[in-house]
């Protein structure tokens, strides 16, 4: 029963893309083998213990099949050992769990209700008697015939499958959801012992990559923040397909359609997220690295030396402060933010929340950002130039909002979540507009950069039939997924025009491209990113499971798209140096985070 439902739910519950019939079989196929192995245990039991181990070892497996199940409905991946250890967060993510939930999951159980009732009667055709030696070595001897002859099927299809490890669709699609957990965690086993293994050598062959990839600065550019106040907001879950978009012909951010055409914006700026999500996006900020591919930076690596944003401006004399009206332990921030180089954190114990201000996951942005401009004043009257970090809340899954606050429609589809969105989109719009205003007011506008950026996607893919719709499309292919991670980056400096740039970049070239504007030099420092208004900037973005985005290609799902018309490209080897790039720069971060390398920067190990 357990292995029929495993297969019903990689059908139902999961987007496995199956290209042909021998993948069709692996995926049947690929539950088996561990099933067989970990129930085979009950072969050397007494029979009167036997039936509870079975229940129990049912229980357990549904319990983490399901699991991946509710993970997968709002993130589309499948959950890891790294992402089971921040169980601080949960408390926090309650409301978004809940709805992810529905009433026909108890069907999912209805196997283990047959399993009882069938343990309960004991029907005739049920019997339970001791085996031999033999037919236990026969048994396992199967188990292990069965597993070598799944995994050279996968390997057959997907050569040096397990050197893929952050492709977890790939490997939940040929050696199973059970296989891929185990394998999970032998990696977690394997990457807690890298750091005590490393040394400095390593660090040779990554700093030569960063220095012979950086790009000179714009001269135009270079400096003409020099000295500003750096006011930098991060916009929870805002994609770039709502920016000069409408909704039956309304405006969806009015004030950010306006706002860009004073500053300079970036409309092909991908996320580059993995499981840490808006921590992702703020360890790419802030070190122009690749966030680790299982779990979250903040929660695994949060004891490594950095070689940040933050730690530069204030080595620069800025002082440096992160606002944002949460629990300060959430994504544990209240310790990585010490290790990022930040004076201060001003969290939800430096706000006034109460019901009335607050909805979701927390304080209205209206009031956190009204709030936040007293902290403003305050790194202000220091008299040095100040580097403060926001991080919105509202437009947060579920993406609830009061009537009394919704200026906007919902939008009409299958998808309460896609239906919500607009909404609280409009809401952090009107948000931002009341801020730049109180900026102003405050005196604090002419003499800052604003920047605002995206932090990762609001609509995950299992909204596709919705998102098509509201695209006027008749799908969403995985070209159209890819293109959808857009997320808006605007920066706004004072006495500057307007500008659009086209360029593919990413959250990882942010640190460089606001360093030059500020114009403080950042060659042989190691980063994989670089500055986005520089002249020799390559068009060139990855994603954290080895899809890119360059000016000409769109590779995802391990095919390759012409970036201007969206047809398959069927020769792929005209994109392997970026096949290539993409996975050595993904193996480059992963070797610093996991070997906490730039601790031998520090200690002068290295330079």
């Amino acid at each position: 029963m357990l292995w029929i439902k495993t297969y019903i739910t990689y059908k139902v519950s999961f987007d496995i893309d199956i290209e042909n019939g021998m993948q069709e079989f692996i995926l049947f196929i690929n539950p088996l083998c561990f099933l067989m192995f970990i129930f085979g245990f009950g072969l050397f039991m007494k029979d009167k213990r036997r039936p509870t181990y079975i229940f129990a070892v049912s229980l357990i497996v549904s319990a983490i099949l399901y699991g991946n199940v509710v993970y997968y409905r709002e993130f589309t991946d499948f959950l890891t050992i790294p992402l089971l250890k921040q169980t601080s967060n949960m408390g926090d993510l309650g409301s978004s769990i809940l709805t992810l939930m529905s009433p026909w999951d108890i069907l999912f159980f209805v196997d283990l209700l047959i399993l009882g009732l069938v343990m309960k009667f004991k029907p005739s055709f049920v019997v339970n008697k001791t085996y031999s030696k033999v037919n236990r070595r026969v048994y396992f001897l199967l188990v292990v015939a069965i597993g070598f002859f799944n995994l050279g099927l996968a390997e057959t299809e997907r050569p040096e499958l397990l050197t893929r490890t952050f492709d977890r669709e790939m490997l939940v699609k040929n050696i199973g959801t059970y296989n891929y957990h185990l394998y999970d965690a032998y990696l977690a086993t394997k990457t807690s012992a890298q750091r005590a293994l490393a040394d400095g050598s390593e660090l040779a062959e990554i700093e030569n990559y960063s220095n012979a990839n950086y790009k000179e600065p714009n001269k135009e550019t270079f400096g003409i923040a020099k000295n500003k106040n750096v006011i930098l907001v991060s916009l929870e879950s805002l994609q770039n397909f709502v920016i000069n978009n409408t909704l039956y012909g309304e405006e969806i951010t009015p004030f950010l359609n306006k706002f860009i055409k004073e500053s300079y914006y970036f409309d092909n700026f991908y996320h580059q997220v993995g499981q840490g999500k808006t921590s992702d996006s703020e360890f790419l900020l802030e070190n122009s690295l690749y966030p680790i591919g299982r779990g979250s930076v903040f929660f695994t690596h949060s004891q490594n030396e950095y070689t940040t944003f933050a730690e530069t401006l204030r080595a620069k004399g800025y002082s440096t402060a992160a606002l944002h009206a949460n629990n300060k332990s959430f994504w544990n921030r209240d310790v990585m933010y010490k290790a990022l180089g930040y004076d201060r954190y001003y969290n939800i114990d430096d706000y006034d929340v109460n019901e009335q201000n607050s909805v979701g996951w927390g304080l209205k942005d209206k009031d956190f950002l009204k709030q936040s401009i007293a902290h403003l004043k305050e790194l202000e009257a220091k008299g040095s130039p100040f580097y403060a970090k926001f991080i919105t809340l509202t437009n947060h899954h579920p993406y609830t909002l009061g009537e009394e606050d919704a200026t906007i429609g919902k939008f009409d589809s299958n998808s309460k979540t896609l239906n919500n969105y607009f909404q609280t989109v409009r809401y952090m719009d009107e948000a931002i507009e009341q801020f730049i205003n109180d900026l102003k007011t405050e005196g604090l506008y002419d003499n800052s950069i604003i920047v605002m950026y995206g932090d990762h996607y609001g609509i995950s893919e299992n909204h596709n039939v919705a998102m098509a719709k509201y695209l006027n499309k008749d799908s969403i292919t995985a070209f159209d997924s890819a293109q959808l991670q857009k997320v808006p980056l605007i920066i706004h400096v004072p006495g500057q025009k307007g500008q659009v740039i086209s360029k593919v970049s990413g959250q990882i070239d942010l640190k460089p491209t606001l360093l030059d504007l500020l114009g403080i030099d950042s060659k042989g420092s190691i980063q994989l990113g670089s500055d986005i208004f520089s002249n020799d900037k390559l068009e060139f973005t990855v994603f954290r499971d080895g899809s890119f985005i360059t000016k000409d290609y769109v590779y995802t799902s391990e095919t390759l798209y012409d970036k201007a018309t969206g047809e398959v490209i069927p020769d792929k080897s005209v994109a392997k140096p970026y096949i290539d790039k993409a996975q050595q720069e993904l193996e480059y971060s992963d070797k610093i985070i996991y070997g906490d390398l730039l601790r031998f920067i520090e200690s002068g190990q290295k330079k």
